[in-house]
């Protein structure tokens, strides 16, 4: 692989940053205190880092225009009734601090997106290893091993799958860490395609992408099928297509015969969708709840669909439009704050507006594979592209796991795609003029 990026030589107070740095995007299952917010771990790096970063770099103006609108927005829905302040600043305040930290992370490190990328993926194997030590630790029953509770107080261990447990790792849920972990478990599949490697060896990349199936998530599965039919898009559909669906129907036979909580959930959101109404007994009670919320989303959307009701604003639209109030069962109306989807949010809360932002930064900014200026940076956004699309699908939370810091990510790795083009071209026109040159000179002589 081809790379244009120097490697950042780290000191003592650099590598501090790094580390904090990931933390907060690795470490979700730990809470300081939960009202009146849930105050995680990256909140307090947000705090401690983003002054500093703020007087050395100022305010980026094309996010100082998007969140503007969302503020103006968002209290214009304050003041019709539409959302209230209280869940409004909650969600804006940690999503505009976010994005503007995880910003401000790029530019400190000198927009070198391939090591900030390098560094994430060094994360996700010490998760992955962790992931290993857990699930041996409680296949011999050595408690202490798999049960990271002591350290981590909102994570638990989550029992199921084909071995009596879903791997978490050190993520509150796994379907966290199969997001997490989901571009690292893109460039490891690729590299047990190809001959050359990126970053990890044939090794670690068995090790990804084992822990990766052994969380037995629904999002898991969805992300090796998007895995799947990028690299089929990149290397030829007729060639890899015909790997691609026999490995992902073995994998959707093997959840779907193995796994109750999946196949459970699948069969709930089949019979919801085509028409059936909630049975008790028989309808999985969190595929009730992502229906319900699509019900919720959509309504509210026909409603607002320019700029949605405002950040923060879905628990309202869900009092009105929900289709589970009169059923008389606990947990059927969780979710109500976060969607249970980040898309089914976007539309609700921020209509065309927002859905429209990421349509464009996914089909604008993504890097095709380019075999004459082959480089590190359409694997880069191939693999965060996988993660982007796990979280819309599934993941409600605007910044969980750091999930801004990824998003700008990709941005930054497609203008950085450009620049190495025009360097390539202006090198490669510089060869030919050289050849040509010595053309010219050698019957001279």
């Amino acid at each position: 692989m081809h790379s244009l990026n120097h490697s950042i030589v780290l000191d003592r107070k650099t590598l501090v940053m790094v580390v904090f740095i990931y933390l907060s995007v690795f470490i979700n299952s730990v809470v300081f205190f939960k009202e009146p917010v849930e105050f995680q771990f990256g909140y307090l790096v947000y705090l401690i880092l983003l002054p500093t970063f703020f007087v050395r770099y100022g305010i980026n103006r094309s996010l100082f225009f998007i969140f503007l609108t969302l503020l103006l927005v968002g209290m214009v829905n304050v003041f019709y009734g539409n959302n209230t302040a209280a869940l409004f600043f909650k969600v804006f305040i940690g999503l505009s601090l976010s994005y503007f930290f995880y910003y401000y992370v790029v530019v400190e490190f000198d927009y070198n997106v391939e090591q900030l990328f390098q560094w994430y993926l060094k994360g996700c194997y010490i998760a992955a290893l962790l992931g290993v030590f857990q699930f041996v630790s409680f296949q011999i029953g050595f408690e202490w091993g798999y049960w990271f509770g002591f350290i981590l107080n909102k994570w638990g261990v989550i029992k199921g799958g084909m071995f009596g447990i879903r791997l978490n790792s050190i993520f509150a849920e796994p379907t966290h860490l199969a997001t997490v972990l989901s571009a690292a478990f893109f460039v490891s599949f690729y590299n047990l395609l190809r001959k050359e490697v990126y970053f990890y060896t044939r090794f670690q990349s068995v090790v990804i992408i084992v822990v990766f199936i052994l969380s037995f998530s629904g999002v898991g599965q969805f992300g090796v099928f998007v895995t799947l039919i990028l690299l089929a898009v990149s290397f030829g559909l007729v060639r890899y297509i015909f790997i691609a669906i026999p490995v992902g129907i073995i994998l959707f036979n093997v959840l779907y015969a193995n796994v109750s909580e999946f196949r459970e959930r699948l069969d709930g959101l089949t019979s919801l969708f085509a028409g059936e109404g909630f049975k008790l007994g028989k309808t999985h009670g969190s595929s009730f709840i992502l229906y319900n919320n699509f019900v919720v989303a959509t309504e509210n959307f026909k409603q607002n669909f320019v700029f949605g009701t405002g950040i923060g604003s879905h628990p309202i639209a869900f009092e009105k439009y929900s289709i589970g109030k009169n059923i008389k069962v606990y947990g059927l109306n969780l979710n109500s704050a976060d969607a249970n989807s980040m898309l089914l949010r976007l539309i609700s809360e921020t209509g065309i507006f927002g859905i429209g932002i990421f349509v464009i930064l996914i089909f604008k900014c993504y890097v095709r594979r380019n075999e004459h200026y082959d480089s590190y940076h359409w694997l880069v956004s191939n693999g965060i592209l996988v993660m982007i699309l796990l979280n819309l699908f599934r993941q409600g939370h605007y910044f969980l796991n750091g999930f801004p810091f990824f998003v700008i990510l990709y941005y930054f790795n497609s203008v950085s795609y450009k620049l190495y083009l025009e360097t390539s071209k202006d090198l490669y026109e510089q060869t030919l003029a050289e050849k040509d040159q010595e053309k010219l000179i050698l019957p001279q002589l």
